[in-house]
């Protein structure tokens, strides 16, 4: 079983490499940031391993600040994480057979550990619950690196941390070409782009995210008999 485990992480690790550099600085950001609201260290050291959803973190600084209203705390955060519905149904085939580890894997199913574990090639000689679950762990780990650091030397340090949430963002656009790149057609892909698009024109920018994302799950789960045909899975 050790063996096992220690395969998969090192089969694991290299995919979250990019990840550790983006968690890093924004992790760091983030306790800097709760350290110059008047925050301890054991505020992002705690809320990184319990909320671990970076941006309601981030929120969470002006919740903590504001006054007690749990129902606003609530909406806000379902508001801002109701794209974690739409990655849980993607992933209901891949956590199938996983036992105890698939609670944690959906409690810790980020942004980009999602991304890691949905597309992925996993060599065979790889547990594949095992690899799913050190790419969450590694992740959650690195975002509680950053976060505690942050808090810890955010007195210390002096910077102007403007600009640094972009690293995600550069990260986020190299997974989708690295993905357009392995498939030979891009239909998908395409519809994703197209409707994020026209979401954007719609709704505008502050609330674009959800239509997209329940209109390329409409589109691309109507289409999908017509994109297996064409050779690619929606």
């Amino acid at each position: 079983m050790n063996h096992k485990i220690k395969k998969a992480f090192r089969a694991a690790f290299p995919h979250t490499l990019p990840i550790f550099a983006g968690f890093w600085f924004l992790g760091l950001t983030y306790g800097i940031y709760m350290n110059v609201s008047g925050f301890s260290f054991w505020y992002p050291m705690l809320m990184s391993i319990t909320i671990f959803a970076g941006s309601i973190e981030f929120v969470t600084v002006n919740l903590l600040l504001g006054a007690f209203n749990p129902l606003q705390a609530l909406a806000m955060t379902l508001m801002i994480n109701a794209r974690h519905l739409f990655y849980g149904i993607a992933m209901l085939d891949k956590f199938k057979g996983m036992g105890w580890k698939k609670f944690y894997l959906i409690f810790g199913m980020c942004d980009e550990s999602f991304s890691i574990n949905y597309t992925a090639e996993i060599p065979e000689d790889v547990d594949r619950g095992w690899f799913m679950f050190a790419v969450t762990v590694l992740n959650h780990f690195y975002w509680f690196f950053g976060s505690t650091l942050g808090g810890i030397f955010g007195s210390l340090l002096k910077f102007d941390t403007k600009g640094l949430d972009f690293v995600m963002t550069a990260m986020f656009v190299v997974i989708f070409m690295e993905q357009w790149m392995k498939e030979e057609k891009h239909a998908s892909e395409l519809i994703g782009l197209g409707i994020s698009v026209l979401c954007l024109i719609i709704f505008k920018a502050e609330n674009f995210m959800i239509p997209s994302m329940i209109g390329i799950l409409l589109l691309l789960t109507g289409s999908r008999r017509i994109l297996e045909k064409g050779g690619e899975a929606a």
